[in-house]
């Protein structure tokens, strides 16, 4: 088993990554500097420190306390919309960020890394289900940002002898089953959530474009489960602690549902139906986003125990329904 150090582990995917860490017997740190994630979705029984990945000496310190072996990478921002209108913090926060962390693992001889990318890289695919193979064209900064770190590991790796695993993720979405943890973001920007709160009386869901080139002319979006994505971290540690060589593996269903397909599929979840009203197309959406993840159910042996939208959306109406004001609720 390995210690492994999760930026961003109190954040939405970071603590159920650390949730799975912990399940399989991996000793587990976590950095955090809480802007956006919550002291809570951390067990008490995890050392954690508030600190910014840009903050290289906290870094250090961390890496030679607990004598971490693999890091695992999730403090990023990841608003879409926001990265166009503020690309110099993303920049600022995704890419030197990520570098200040990268250097403190080589002063540290730390050299295995699973880095938290994005889907967002390809851009507007031209094949769907989109392979690792695919023209990385992003259409954000967010995406940019993400690609910029995709191209920087293969130097590091050259020169330090770093080995990473990057996976690109589609839609995280849902929440742990047992629902201790979930999402909780202020503002909410995920379609499922804020789907969810339309139906139970929130403001009325925003659907950003409906003459897109699909079949009913909303966006198409693969939604993987959030314990599954957790479980593929999982099982990228092991393989690079097994010695792994560096690889790059999309984390999705291979299926894609429309914005109306989740809106109808929360509305019978909920029991409710969910308002909504029509608002123009957002900058850097493509159409259709959905993954080929053979190479990662070949290559790890990963498969998605909870591929079906409805599972996804009833275990994220858990969670909203047991915590009503998130991780502050009592």
């Amino acid at each position: 088993m390995a210690q492994v150090l999760v930026t961003g582990g109190a954040g939405y995917i970071g603590s159920h990554a650390v949730k799975a860490l912990v399940n399989a017997g991996h000793r587990v740190v976590v950095i955090d500097n809480l802007s956006a994630g919550h002291r809570r979705a951390v067990p008490d029984s995890v050392p954690f420190v508030e600190a910014a990945i840009h903050d290289g000496a906290a870094v250090r310190s961390i890496i030679g306390e607990h004598g971490v072996q693999v890091v695992m990478h999730f403090a990023a921002w990841l608003d879409v919309g926001e990265s166009v209108r503020r690309p110099a913090a993303y920049y600022h926060n995704n890419v030197v960020g990520t570098l200040a962390l990268l250097e403190a693992m080589v002063d540290q001889g730390v050299t295995a890394l699973v880095f938290s990318s994005t889907c967002a890289v390809y851009g507007e695919p031209t094949t769907v289900p989109i392979p690792e193979s695919h023209e990385e064209r992003p259409l954000s900064p967010y995406g940019e940002t993400k690609l910029a770190v995709e191209r920087a590991l293969p130097h590091f790796g050259r020169a330090y002898g770093l080995r990473s695993v990057i996976l690109r993720y589609f839609n995280a979405a849902g929440a742990d089953p047992e629902g201790t943890i979930g999402e909780d973001h202020s503002p909410e920007i995920h379609l499922i959530p804020r789907a969810i709160e339309a139906a139970k009386g929130g403001p009325a869901l925003q659907l950003f474009g409906e003459d897109y080139p699909t079949p009913d002319g909303t966006c198409i979006r693969d939604y993987v489960h959030v314990a599954d994505l957790a479980d593929a971290h999982v099982r990228a540690v092991d393989a690079l602690t097994a010695g792994g060589e560096s690889a790059t593996y999309n984390v999705g269903t291979g299926r894609g549902w429309s914005v109306r397909e989740v809106i109808d599929t929360v509305s019978r979840v909920v029991g409710q139906p969910v308002s909504w009203q029509s608002a123009p197309r957002r900058a850097g959406d493509p159409a259709a986003l959905y993954a080929a993840s053979g190479r990662l159910q070949g290559e790890l042996g990963w498969s998605p125990k909870y591929p079906e939208l409805e599972t996804i959306v009833r275990h994220a109406h858990q969670w909203h329904q047991s915590h009503p004001r998130g991780f502050d609720s009592p």
